[in-house]
């Protein structure tokens, strides 16, 4: 037993030793193919000539499983020569040039669908360079561009264009219209990360809105075409401490969004708009996991039918419809619990069972708005997801909510990818 116990000293005595006192003396890449070996190299805090150090190794290792081109990683360290060691990363890399389709209905046989897709590491540098079509009455597009290390470990950019055409309800004096909805921006946004844990991003968004009047009820008060410029500052701020295992997420991320919004040529008010969105999962063993997104948001509450926040099926609560509400302010939970019901090579079969609860606050309202039973919504229901842990974000997913609030709907929510 003394001889067992001073093996285990001297082992972790040694780990102890190397963490501290080592210097890399190489860090080898192995596994990668399609990614570059340097770019892997550029990312990493570790590097080749500085102290070995288990932690800044641990969140390398947990960066590159968030990388959309690595399914997953791990690191070796082997002993060279005096006090310096070889670190071997071992790389199993993602399929990432992923087609995606969005398609959601409710009772009402309302259908939408988006489609596109993806390249998420174009040129082998995690550049991430897409596109979409949308149907939803009308038809839209977009492209985006997206480089999170283009200057280095820490610096990136990225910039989107967006037409996008919808028929939007507007609701006033209790009734509702339908207007055709046209929103065309170019956005540029800076991209800098902190430090393992913390990002952000600034930029500037110019779009105009165009509100065409369709059907519906009318107003003297509410026009019936509108044409708006405007510009639009952006702030993002995310705090990151998720830990991914293939299908499986553990841990904590909060991302803060915040956006001035200038109409410049004065016919709408300038108004501010933010929004925080928290995020929890939790394992349970080896087949459970359970997770939760929380948003809270705020505009500036003027007493407008354009009011920012939405209710709406593919967004905040599955099974409600196709924005069926707006309001300046809003509260939605979404949780659910994801259970491995099959698993074998790189397929997955994955069930769950959610609530989704919301409630927002009426343009011009007060914070009582949130208790009112006609803004409260709660959707429990269950849904299955398919997914191929070799492909990154390959997880095609079948929800159906079921409304147990006042003037409940129900319906399906198809998608690409994790609901949150």
């Amino acid at each position: 037993m003394k001889r067992i116990v001073l093996v285990i000293i001297f082992i972790l005595g040694t780990v102890t030793t190397y963490c501290q006192e080592g210097i890399i003396y190489d860090i080898k890449i192995r596994g990668a193919k399609k990614t570059k070996a340097p770019f892997i190299k550029q990312i990493l805090e570790s590097k080749a000539g500085k102290p070995l150090d288990s932690v800044k190794l641990k969140n390398d290792i947990a960066r590159l499983r968030r990388q959309p081109a690595i399914s997953h990683a791990y690191f070796q360290v082997f002993y060279s020569h005096e006090n310096l060691y070889n670190v071997y990363i071992d790389i199993e890399e993602n399929f990432t040039i992923i087609p995606f389709a969005n398609v959601y209905t409710t009772n009402d046989d309302e259908f939408a669908y988006r489609i596109g897709v993806n390249e998420f590491n174009f040129l082998g540098r995690g550049i991430n360079i897409g596109g979409f079509f949308q149907k939803d009455i009308y038809n839209s597009y977009a492209i985006n561009f997206r480089a999170p290390f283009l200057f280095g470990r820490k610096v990136g950019l990225a910039f989107n264009y967006q037409n996008l055409t919808t028929q939007e309800p507007v609701f006033f004096d209790d009734t509702t219209a339908d207007y055709k909805y046209n929103n065309t921006s170019y956005e540029l946004l800076g991209l800098y990360q902190f430090n393992f844990h913390h990002r952000v991003e600034l930029g500037l968004n110019l779009f105009t809105e165009d509100y065409q009047y369709k059907s519906g009820a009318t107003s003297p008060n509410v026009p019936q075409e509108l044409v708006v410029d405007k510009s639009l500052i952006k702030l993002i701020y995310e705090y990151n401490a998720l830990n991914y295992y293939y299908e499986s997420v553990s841990g904590f991320r909060s991302i803060f969004n915040f956006q001035y919004v200038n109409a410049r040529n004065q016919i709408l008010p300038d108004f501010s708009i933010w929004w925080n969105d928290f995020f929890y999962y939790k394992r349970f063993g080896e087949k459970g996991n359970w997770a939760n997104r929380l948003r809270i948001g705020f505009a500036s509450n003027e007493d407008s039918p354009f009011a920012p926040f939405s209710v709406d099926n593919n967004l905040n609560v599955r099974g409600v419809g196709n924005i069926i509400d707006r309001g300046t302010g809003v509260v939605v939970l979404n949780t659910e619990y994801r259970y491995i019901l099959h698993k074998k090579g790189n397929i997955t079969v994955q069930g769950n069972a959610f609530i989704d609860a919301g409630s927002w606050r009426n343009p011009g309202g007060d914070l009582g708005d949130f208790s009112d039973s006609n803004n409260l919504r709660i959707y429990p229901g269950l849904g299955v997801r398919f997914i191929h842990k070799k492909i990154y974000n390959a997880i095609f997913r079948i929800d159906y909510g079921y409304g147990i609030t006042k003037n409940g709907t129900q319906g399906f929510v198809f998608g690409i990818g994790q609901y949150f």
